[in-house]
C-alpha cells in the first residue's frame, strides 16, 4: 500500500497536520486505523462524494475490494470546526458527507477536479488546499470560540495525557463541566478520554521502539498508573493486547 504526507500550505499549517495520499491495492487484508485525535477529510475514486471521518475512541480496520485512491486532509486537534461548521461531537466514531456539509455544488466540484485528467497527486491536494482555505477566509478564522479548547489541546498533548482534568480546569479557571462541554463540542471528545489516547498514542510509539519492551516500566514512563491500565486502553483502542500489538503491523493514522 502506498501511504505519503505532505506539509500543508504555510497559511494552513496553524489548522492541519497535514495533506496525504494513499493508494490501496484491493482484494488484500484489511489494514487497522488506530485512534489519533484527529479529524481527517477525505475523497476517494469510486465515484463518492467526499467524507469527513470524525474523532475515533477506538480502531477501525478498513478494507477495498478493488484498488482505490485516497487523498485527504488531516487536521489538527480542534481544529476541523473551522472548516466543518458543526459541533464535533455530532460525527465522533461515524463519517458524513462533505456534500451534506459544504454546499452541495461547492462540493461536487471540487470531486469532480480531483479525479478529472492525470496531474500529479501533489497537485490534486493543492485543490483541497484552496478549497479549505476559502472556508477558512469566507468563515473567519474565530480563535475567541476555540481558544479555551486549543490551550488544554496544548497542556494534554505536552503532558503526554498525564495532566488531570481537574487540575486542567483549574489551571485554565473553569469548571470542569465548562471545560468539557468546550472540549466535546471544539474537539469531539471527553478531555479524559483524549488525555486516555495521548497516552496510549505514546505507549504504541514505545512498543514500536522496543524490541523487547519491559511491559511494566513501560506503562509507567507512558503515565500508566500499572500494567493493567496499558492492558486495558490496548484492549480498548486497538483489540488487541500489547503484546499482540507488538509483533502485528498496524496502520496508525
Amino acid at each position: 500500500m502506498f501511504y505519503k504526507e505532505y506539509p500543508p500550505h504555510p497559511a494552513l499549517a496553524r489548522h492541519v497536520a497535514c495533506v496525504w495520499a494513499a493508494r490501496a491495492p484491493g482484494g488484500g487484508p484489511a489494514h487497522r486505523v488506530l485512534p489519533d485525535n484527529c479529524v481527517d477529510m477525505l475523497w476517494q475514486d469510486d465515484g463518492q462524494a467526499g467524507f469527513a471521518v470524525g474523532m475515533m475512541s477506538s480502531a477501525i480496520l478498513v478494507a477495498s475490494a478493488r484498488p482505490l485512491w485516497t487523498l485527504a486532509v488531516r487536521f489538527k486537534p480542534g481544529m476541523a470546526g473551522l472548516f466543518l461548521a458543526l459541533p464535533m461531537q455530532e460525527i465522533t466514531d461515524q463519517r458524513a458527507d462533505i456534500d451534506l456539509l459544504w454546499e452541495r455544488g461547492e462540493a461536487e466540484r471540487l470531486t469532480d477536479a480531483l479525479w478529472t485528467g492525470d496531474a500529479p497527486v501533489r497537485a490534486r491536494l493543492a485543490l483541497i488546499e484552496r478549497a479549505l482555505l476559502r472556508r477558512l477566509r469566507d468563515g473567519g478564522d474565530d480563535g475567541a470560540s476555540t481558544g479555551l479548547a486549543q490551550r488544554a489541546i496544548a497542556a494534554l498533548e505536552g503532558s503526554g495525557g498525564e495532566v488531570r482534568v481537574a487540575v486542567l480546569a483549574a489551571q485554565l479557571g473553569v469548571s470542569r463541566q465548562h471545560l468539557a462541554a468546550q472540549f466535546r463540542q471544539h474537539v469531539g471528545l471527553s478531555p479524559k478520554l483524549f488525555a486516555r489516547i495521548c497516552r496510549f498514542r505514546k505507549a504504541t510509539a514505545a512498543i514500536k521502539a522496543a524490541p523487547a519492551p519491559d511491559w511494566a516500566q513501560l506503562a509507567l514512563a507512558c503515565g500508566y498508573f500499572d500494567q493493567s491500565h496499558l492492558i486495558h486502553d490496548f484492549q480498548e483502542f486497538c483489540g488487541s493486547a500489547p503484546e499482540r500489538f507488538h509483533f502485528s503491523n498496524p496502520t496508525v493514522a
